[in-house]
């Protein structure tokens, strides 16, 4: 890849949330009932800097994976997230979707659910060039296959399909097409809670490994103290949808 080289941590910030809130609108009686709604995030601040770990801590229900969706453009939210000094839209057309995508990208924590069952993993890596219209056949394919030597799987997995895969496997494929794009930024979501304490540790390490090579930040979200803080650098504690501790 023509990023994979040893990065030093800048000062600028690569993703800053100024004063973000969110809620979820509920119907608890029915569809004829009355509607409620349940403030999650409350005027939220963070940055996080250019090939930086950036630890996101919390209990069930805090608010961490609705932030998440935020900074993705999955949840409607008030306030300003911003990339590079520039702020996203909050309504944001196809175009804009594209283009937040090839910034951000996304690894959640069930690996199953997120790769298309039918497709090999060839399919499943070059599926984001394919999307955004980048490179020919032939560059695609060589992209599959750098990406595989990255992640750590050899070229015999391209014809490949989920269900001949391990758990470990399976994330570092997901992991794989997320950085297809070449973002700044990958999201994960509790990337390592369903997998074998062994496998996760990998997977924390292939994180880390990336980190090092790509010079990528990387918004590690999980309710696991001791995982956050043995790989990130800098851990934001939330409750009740508010930053509580840095």
């Amino acid at each position: 890849m023509d990023k994979m080289i040893e990065h030093s941590m800048p000062q600028t910030p690569f993703l800053s949330i100024r004063g973000l809130s969110s809620a979820y609108t509920t119907r608890p009686w029915g569809i004829f009932g009355k509607k409620e709604v349940k403030p999650v995030l409350d005027h939220v601040d963070l940055e996080i800097g250019r090939g930086e770990i950036f630890g996101l801590v919390g209990e069930s229900g805090c608010g961490k994976s609705t932030l998440g969706k935020c900074i993705l453009g999955l949840k409607d939210y008030e306030g300003e997230i911003a990339i590079n000094g520039r702020p996203l839209g909050k309504k944001t057309n196809f175009r804009e979707r594209k283009e937040r995508a090839i910034q951000i990208q996304a690894v959640f924590q069930d690996s199953g659910s997120s790769l298309n069952p039918v497709k090999t993993v060839g399919w499943i890596l070059e599926e984001p060039l394919m999307a955004h219209g980048l490179g020919n056949a032939g560059e695609r394919r060589q992209k599959v296959d750098q990406m595989l030597e990255l992640i750590g799987l050899d070229p015999s997995y391209k014809k490949r399909k989920p269900a001949e895969l391990s758990s470990g496997q399976k994330q570092r494929v997901c992991i794989g097409a997320a950085l297809m794009l070449g973002p700044g930024l990958v999201v994960a979501d509790e990337p390592v809670s369903a997998l074998d304490v062994s496998v996760g540790a990998q997977i924390l390490n292939l994180f880390r490994d990336l980190n090092r090579r790509l010079g990528l930040a990387l918004l590690f979200i999980s309710h696991n103290l001791e995982l956050v803080y043995y790989l990130c650098d800098r851990v934001v504690v939330m409750k009740d949808g508010k930053v509580r501790e840095q």
